[in-house]
């Protein structure tokens, strides 16, 4: 494996102690207002436009806040009667790199790294070499670090980019595999990703993700629906949430073989992936996950969002935090109101191979 790029390097090294942006942190709220009827078609284009600020300033804001409530894996999973959150979490990594064939020495491209706890678990499962691609310096220094004291720099490297525009960065058919985790619902269309990703794989190779979805179920002239996703999109800084049929569509649109397409929290799981939000200490299946979920639990997620505010009045973090912070809380109650009613999927599985050159 090659070292993080020159480029990426004295991004990190100009940086400072600070890589965080405090403009976008403190103007992440200005592209949404809290009631779904009255967000226009304009707002949604200013979304999209601007979607590398909105996300910037919402991971800036948030990235420790998600370490402290959930852990380095940025994702939802499907959890077994028994089993540990940190299990079901890489469990569910796990059989997503077995669906796409993931093996030693491969090279593979993850897309939306987040701060690399995926790369890592992935890496250790098998043994392939990984490069993540992430629009946000400060989490690419985070999954740097983090990485090197798990022993893998030399078999994971860590990319600043935009995964709209990756074929300049890494060249076309360079990636054995693809693969991203719950990170490519950020992207403005779905096409502009996943248009990327078909030209940096190799013909024949595998691209695999999950998904965040709406489900056949959602009905958008449904007002219940439609504020239920309205808070998802406010709560995670996405421009706009996309169904199936149009994930798929785009898919193939760019010239993918959907090979599979399935919503996995559909199954008839024992816990739905949404219950450590729903912050209940008696549905904590070990005892180490009473912490977690004590975290997550109304007065757990009070005295975050307390602690928090008192920080950024001393200065201690960024102006916007707070706002930031409020933003997650109202998406964790419209999570778990999705999944209930069946409306919504962070983990619509999609396998697709990009066909072998003639």
């Amino acid at each position: 494996m090659t070292a993080t790029s020159a480029e990426t390097q004295a991004l990190i090294d100009n940086g400072g102690a600070d890589l965080k942006n405090r403009k976008n942190i403190s103007q992440y709220s200005k592209f949404w207002g809290t009631d779904h009827a009255k967000d226009t078609k304009q707002d949604e284009r200013n979304r999209k436009d601007q979607y590398e600020s909105l996300v910037n300033g919402y991971y800036d804001a948030c990235t420790d806040i998600y370490e402290y409530g959930w852990g380095q894996n940025f994702h939802f999973a499907r959890y077994y009667k028994g089993e540990a959150f940190a299990q079901g979490i890489a469990r569910h990594e796990h059989y997503l790199a077995a669906q796409i064939g993931i093996k030693e020495n491969m090279k593979v491209l993850d897309v939306g790294c987040g701060i690399g706890g995926p790369a890592r678990e992935i890496c250790f499962f098998t043994d392939a070499n990984i490069v993540g691609i992430n629009n946000n310096i400060f989490q690419v220094d985070r999954a740097i670090k983090y990485s090197a004291k798990a022993g893998l720099s030399h078999k994971l490297t860590f990319e600043k980019g935009d995964f709209t525009k990756m074929t300049p960065q890494f060249g076309e058919n360079v990636f054995d595999a693809v693969y991203a985790i719950e990170a490519t619902v950020h992207a403005p269309e779905c096409e502009d990703v996943y248009g990327e990703v078909f030209k940096v794989l190799k013909p024949g190779g595998i691209f695999g993700l999950y998904e965040w979805c709406l489900t056949e179920k959602y009905d958008h002239d449904n007002p219940e629906h439609r504020q239920i996703r309205h808070e998802i999109e406010l709560g995670d800084a996405i421009p706009q949430l996309r169904t199936v049929e149009q994930a798929l569509a785009g898919m193939k649109k760019v010239g993918f073989e959907v090979l599979r397409s399935e919503d996995m929290s559909a199954r008839n799981d024992p816990l739905p992936w949404y219950y450590p939000l729903r912050g209940k200490l008696s549905e904590a299946q070990t005892m180490w996950d009473y912490f977690t979920i004590f975290r997550l639990t109304t007065f757990g997620k009070g005295l975050l969002s307390g602690t928090v505010k008192i920080l950024e009045t001393l200065g201690l973090v960024h102006k916007g935090t707070s706002e930031v912070d409020r933003s997650l809380n109202i998406a964790a109650k419209a999570l778990v109101a999705g999944g209930e009613a069946g409306i919504f999927t962070p983990m619509q599985l999609l396998i697709c191979r990009k066909p072998e050159a003639n």
